[in-house]
């Protein structure tokens, strides 16, 4: 029978992803329900302690798992891309931005232009909306949301269906002769 400690060992290999389950970060983000940062969102950074304290930016990517937000041009740090003799290409290095805790970033004021917190409202004709602590300004849902962020696939195989008349085309008939049809005794 393995040990404690050996168990412990294998859990905490490199690219083990069941420990990753017990994190307590994970177990706070898997408790929230909703979350007022989406993605195109301006948003400041208000960590005092943070680096990029002060910065804003537009939100590019939202990590719900994880509890985490990507910010365009705030929290770079130097990315190592690797060489690829097939393709000729060199080794590099770029800057690429960082994700920063969901906590350490407010939603910006539509009206005063500085973070404020958010609280949800609905309207007469009711549609939920979210609305600026410090103003009351309506903070709008970013258009970019409407765009997909992985397309739709485009290539058209046998299976799809390629014109209306297909879809309202009857292509099944029960046949009544066959039904078996049982008798009481």
């Amino acid at each position: 029978m393995a040990t404690r400690a050996t168990i412990m060992k294998k859990l905490m290999k490199p690219g083990n992803t069941r420990l990753r389950e017990f994190k307590p970060q994970f177990l706070e983000a898997a408790k929230k329900t909703s979350w007022n940062i989406l993605r195109g969102d301006r948003v400041q950074v208000i960590e005092r302690k943070h680096k990029e304290y002060g910065k804003q930016g537009i939100v590019t990517e939202v990590d719900r798992k994880r509890d985490r937000v990507t910010i365009e041009g705030v929290n770079l740090a130097p990315y190592q891309i690797k060489a690829n003799p097939d393709r000729g290409t060199k080794s590099r290095t770029i800057q690429k931005e960082r994700s920063i805790h969901y906590s350490n970033v407010n939603l910006v004021d539509p009206v005063t232009g500085f973070p404020t917190r958010v609280f949800r409202k609905f309207l007469e004709d009711g549609t939920k909306v979210r609305v600026a602590k410090k103003s009351g300004a309506i903070i709008p849902r970013p258009s970019i949301l409407s765009i997909r962020k992985r397309p739709a696939r485009t290539n058209v195989t046998e299976s799809d269906t390629v014109s209306d008349d297909d879809v309202w085309a009857i292509t099944y008939v029960e046949d009544s002769s066959t039904e078996n049809t049982k008798t009481r005794v």
